[in-house]
């Protein structure tokens, strides 16, 4: 594979991936941030302001059981945390991209095409571990508590 095909195939395709789930990532995060903001305004407005027949009980509690909802979404989905770590994985391999394309140090000597698949995959493969490792840290959280230790 030359380094035309591997910038096609793996590079771009990479930045294609890690931006389009950044995106995907921060559009959720922030819906539900915001949907969580306007349910917990919401609370103390209709609770002091609501007038009989409206039933106050009622929308307060499902505003409230709503905000538990999103906040363990938000949480469970680890939305800002994958925001933030497809931009910077994205970000990165954008930046290797532009060094060796433009013979930039450290691609400025000797054979860069090596040198740089290999810092490309280290940065695709430092974020496929961290995932691993949380998704593994998430599983050993949930065993029953006869099944630990």
């Amino acid at each position: 594979m030359n380094d035309d095909e591997y910038i096609t195939s793996r590079v771009d395709n990479q930045i294609g991936w890690y931006d389009k789930k950044s995106q995907s990532a921060q559009c959720w995060f922030k819906w539900l941030r915001g949907a969580e903001i306007i349910a917990a305004a919401s609370i103390p407005l209709i609770a002091g302001f609501a007038t009989e027949p409206f039933p106050v009980t009622l929308v307060v509690g499902l505003l409230g059981a709503s905000i538990a909802v999103i906040s363990a979404l938000i949480s469970l989905n680890q939305f800002q945390e994958n925001w933030t770590e497809y931009r910077t994985t994205c970000e990165s391999i954008k930046h290797e991209k532009f060094l060796y394309m433009t013979k930039a140090e450290p691609y400025h000597e000797g054979e860069p095409f090596p040198r740089f698949v290999q810092r490309v995959e280290s940065l695709i493969s430092k974020e496929n571990s961290a995932w691993a490792q949380y998704t593994q840290a998430n599983l050993e959280n949930i065993k029953p508590n006869n099944e630990k230790g």
